[in-house]
């Protein structure tokens, strides 16, 4: 009895790597921003606004935290076709995100500023492209879940990999809202 209820105290293995993943985009996270506010303070520096598709863009990303979290619901539920749609939504709604990021960049190129440009539009590429790039990370994690999901084999129903992908999908989702109010703020 004592054995057993020590190993439900364990966190599973794959919930401990995400939690150091984060910890580690976090850190560079912080300092990407913290060379940001450095940078900011020199002559040269050009404030601008970021394109406003990045406020629509943000908009999905927190409909699809909703998504995510009603499909691990309907999973732990075994309610698999809603789980499935859910899954599905939640992968879209990612590469919206990805895609409405992507054309933010392309007003910022047409409105003057290239990425080789100016050094504070060059950091708002590299922050930002580095968080579409996490989010497609995860958007991949989901597609795999979305092919799991539609295998026609006896399948387990652990909830440990939708838990974990939920857990990092909600992570990318935070950190966007920091990222957006801080390039908000501090241009």
């Amino acid at each position: 009895m004592h054995t057993m209820s020590i190993q439900r105290k364990k966190i599973h293995p794959h919930k401990y790597s995400l939690w150091i993943a984060m910890g580690s985009i976090t850190m560079m996270f912080i300092g990407f921003t913290s060379a940001y506010v450095v940078k900011r303070s020199q002559a040269n520096w050009l404030a601008f606004e970021l394109p406003h598709i990045f406020w629509l863009s943000t908009a999905l990303i927190l409909l699809s935290s909703l998504t995510i979290h009603l499909a691990l619901k309907q999973f732990r539920e075994r309610n698999m076709l809603r789980y499935k749609q859910l899954i599905t939504v939640t992968a879209v709604l990612g590469v919206a995100f990805a895609a409405c990021q992507w054309i933010g960049f392309s007003q910022m190129k047409n409105s003057g500023l290239p990425l080789s440009g100016p050094v504070s539009a060059s950091f708002i590429y590299v922050i930002v492209g580095v968080h579409m790039l996490h989010v497609l990370g995860g958007v991949v994690a989901l597609l795999v879940m979305f092919a799991r999901a539609y295998r026609t084999r006896i399948r387990t129903y652990s909830a440990v990999p939708i838990e974990v992908a939920a857990t990092y999908w909600h992570f990318v989702d935070v950190l966007w809202i920091y990222l957006l109010i801080f390039l908000s703020i501090a241009r």
